[in-house]
C-alpha cells in the first residue's frame, strides 16, 4: 500500500488539472483511498501518470546490428555499474535491454511500444523486450512489404488477405500493424522504391502503396484492434514529401490512422538545396481530420543512429553523407537499414528538421492527438524528451536557440512565429494520457481507480528540462522503482498483445506458401506463448 499526499496532480484523462490531492494505490492499481503502508509526502511536488512511449526503437535484430556497427557509440556512452539493484552495461543511441528499462523508468516512463517487429526476428524481439525491466511493453508487425499480403492484393482477395493479417498478428505475438514506406521495401529488392502513391509496385501490376495503405487500415478497423494502422509514409525524409503526406492521408479518409514521425514527412522545397518547412500545411490538414493521430518524430541536434525498416531511405542517406551503411533484407517480409548520423545546428537541412518537429507540436491544436517522441534513436535519444519539453514549454527559450541559427535558415521555418506554451496539464496529455488513448490502452495513462498504479512525482521547477529529466519519485504496477535518481527495484513488467479473430483454416492455404517460398519451415515459424513474459492479452472490439 501505498499514498502519495499531498502533490500537484495533473490527470487529464480525469479532467484533473493541478489539484492537490491524493493518489493512493494498492496491489498494483490506483485506489480510493488505503488504510496503512508508507507515505510519500509530494506537498509542493508535481504528480503526473507514468509515460507512455508510443513509438521508439529498442529491441531487435535491427537494433542489435546497429550496436555492432557502432562500437564508437558504445565506448563513449554512460556506463551503469553493477549494484544490488541494477546490472552492469551501457546507454548510448543504442542502449542495452536493461539499460533502456532503467533510463525509461528514470525519466518517468512505465510504457513503451517497439514499432517495427518482423515475424521472422519476433521471437527474438520478445526475449530482448523480457529483459527489458520495470517498463511495460507492446510491440507493431510490420506489414506493408509482406508478400503474401501483397499477392492476395495483386489478386483481388482482400478477404482472405484480412485472414492472414489476422493470423500472423497472432502468429507474432504483437499489439498492432506497423505499415513501413507502403510498398517501397518490396521493390528496393530489385534496387527499385515506391515514390508514387498510385503507380504499381515494382514486380506488380495492381498493387500500389494507396492500396495498400487503404486495406491495411481497413482491416484493421475491421479487426477491431485497439491501435489503429501506424504508418510511416513513402518519401520518408525526401524534401518535398509533404505531397505524398497530404495524399496519404486523404487515402486514409474514414478510416482511423497513426502518422508515425510526422516530423520526417512534413518538407516541401525541390531538393536539398530549398528544403523548407510545410509544418503549417500538414497541422492545417491534420486539425480539420479527426481520424488522425500522430507522434512529432522530433530531432534535436547531436548525435543519433538511424534505424528503420525504410532500406531505400537508408541507402539514400549513405550516398547523401558517405556514412558506413548497413542493410538487412528479411525474406517475404521487410528489410532494416542502418546509418549512423549527427545532426548540426550549422546545416540547413537538420535546421528544417530540428524546427518541424516543434513547429507540428505547437501547431496541431489537440494535444489529445499529437505524442512528444524522437522515433528513437533516429532523431534524437529518447532520454532527450525533457530538453523537447522544455522549449515547448517556453517561448523565450525557443527565440533564444533560433537566434544562434544561421540567418539565411529563418526563412524555410515558421518556429519564430508561434508563441504558443504548453502548460503542465498538456505536457501530461502528450507523454502520458493522449498516447495511451491513442493505444486503447484504457488502464494506462491516468490516475483514476482502477488505472494500473503508474505514477511519476516531480519537484516543480521553472526549468521544465531539468524537473522531468530527475523524476524525485517514479512508482510503476505500486512499487517504488526510482527514487532520488537511485533505481530501487527493477521488477519485469508486462507485454500486452492482442488476438485478433480469424478462421483457422487459413493455414491450410498458408502453409504450402511456407513451403515454397520461406527457409522457415511453418511449424516454427509462430512464437510460443512463453516468450511472452508477462503476457496480457487485450480484446478487440469492432466500432
Amino acid at each position: 500500500m501505498l499514498r502519495i499526499k499531498g502533490g500537484k496532480v495533473f490527470d487529464p484523462a480525469n479532467n484533473v488539472n493541478g489539484v492537490v490531492k491524493d493518489i493512493c494505490l494498492n496491489n498494483g492499481k490506483v485506489v480510493a483511498d488505503v488504510d496503512g503502508g508508507r507515505i510519500i509526502d509530494a506537498t509542493g511536488m508535481i504528480v503526473f501518470p507514468g509515460g507512455v512511449d508510443i513509438h521508439t526503437h529498442v529491441a531487435g535484430a535491427a537494433l542489435n546490428f546497429a550496436r555492432a556497427m557502432t562500437p564508437e557509440n558504445q565506448r563513449n556512452a554512460m556506463k551503469f555499474m553493477h549494484t544490488e539493484t541494477t546490472r552492469a552495461g551501457i546507454g548510448g543511441p543504442t542502449p542495452t535491454t536493461f539499460a533502456t528499462g532503467y533510463l525509461y523508468a528514470g525519466m518517468g516512463y512505465t510504457t513503451v511500444v517497439e514499432a517495427a517487429v518482423p515475424i521472422l526476428s519476433a521471437k527474438h524481439t520478445h526475449e530482448e523486450l523480457r529483459d527489458t525491466p520495470i517498463v511495460d511493453k507492446a510491440a507493431l508487425l510490420l506489414m506493408a512489404n509482406n508478400e503474401i499480403l501483397m499477392d492476395l492484393l495483386e489478386a483481388g482477395d482482400a478477404s482472405r488477405a484480412k485472414e492472414v493479417v489476422a493470423w500472423m498478428i497472432w502468429a507474432a505475438k504483437v499489439y498492432g500493424v506497423k505499415a513501413v514506406n507502403p510498398g517501397g521495401v518490396t521493390a528496393w529488392k530489385w534496387g527499385h522504391d515506391a515514390k508514387q502513391m498510385f503507380e504499381p509496385v515494382y514486380g506488380y501490376k495492381n498493387v500500389t502503396p494507396a492500396q495498400i495503405v487503404k486495406t491495411l487500415a481497413q482491416i484493421v478497423d475491421d479487426l477491431g484492434l485497439p491501435h489503429p494502422v501506424h504508418l510511416h509514409c513513402n518519401n520518408l525524409g525526401a524534401p518535398g514529401n509533404v505531397k505524398t503526406t497530404l495524399e496519404t492521408m486523404k487515402v486514409l479518409e474514414g478510416n482511423r490512422a497513426h502518422m508515425a514521425h510526422l516530423q520526417f514527412h512534413a518538407y516541401g522545397g525541390d531538393d536539398w538545396h530549398t528544403m523548407r518547412s510545410e509544418a503549417r500545411q500538414i497541422a492545417d490538414y491534420f486539425n480539420k481530420h479527426k481520424n488522425l493521430t500522430a507522434d512529432a518524430g522530433a530531432v534535436l541536434f547531436g548525435n543519433a543512429v538511424t534505424i528503420t525498416a525504410d532500406g531505400p531511405w537508408q541507402h539514400l542517406l549513405y550516398q547523401l553523407t558517405g556514412r558506413k551503411w548497413g542493410n538487412l533484407d528479411v525474406e517475404n517480409e521487410t528489410g532494416c537499414g542502418i546509418v549512423p548520423y549527427t545532426y548540426k545546428g550549422s546545416n540547413l537541412v537538420n535546421i528544417v528538421q530540428w524546427a518541424v518537429g516543434l513547429e507540428l507540436l505547437l501547431l496541431i491544436d489537440d494535444p489529445w492527438r499529437i505524442f512528444l517522441t524522437t522515433d528513437h534513436p533516429n532523431g534524437a535519444c529518447f532520454w532527450r524528451y525533457p530538453e523537447i519539453i522544455h522549449l515547448l514549454m517556453n517561448a523565450e527559450a525557443r527565440r533564444e536557440r533560433i537566434k544562434k541559427l544561421p540567418a539565411k535558415a529563418l526563412s524555410r521555418i515558421f518556429l519564430a512565429d508561434i508563441s504558443r506554451e504548453y502548460t503542465l496539464y498538456e505536457i501530461a496529455i502528450i507523454t502520458s494520457a493522449g498516447p495511451a488513448r491513442a493505444l486503447g490502452l484504457k488502464q494506462k495513462g491516468h490516475l483514476g481507480v482502477g488505472a494500473d498504479g503508474d505514477v511519476a512525482v516531480y519537484n516543480q521547477n521553472p526549468d521544465g528540462e531539468h524537473m522531468f529529466r530527475y523524476p524525485r519519485y517514479v512508482i510503476k504496477a505500486g512499487e517504488i522503482a526510482v527514487e532520488e535518481g537511485h533505481i530501487r527495484s527493477t521488477f519485469d513488467g508486462h507485454e500486452f498483445v492482442v488476438k485478433p479473430t480469424f478462421d483457422e483454416k487459413i493455414e491450410d492455404f498458408l502453409k504450402p506458401v511456407f513451403q515454397s517460398q520461406y527457409t522457415m519451415s511453418f511449424e516454427n515459424y509462430p512464437v510460443e506463448l512463453e516468450r511472452v513474459h508477462g503476457l496480457e492479452i487485450k480484446d478487440c472490439v469492432k466500432e
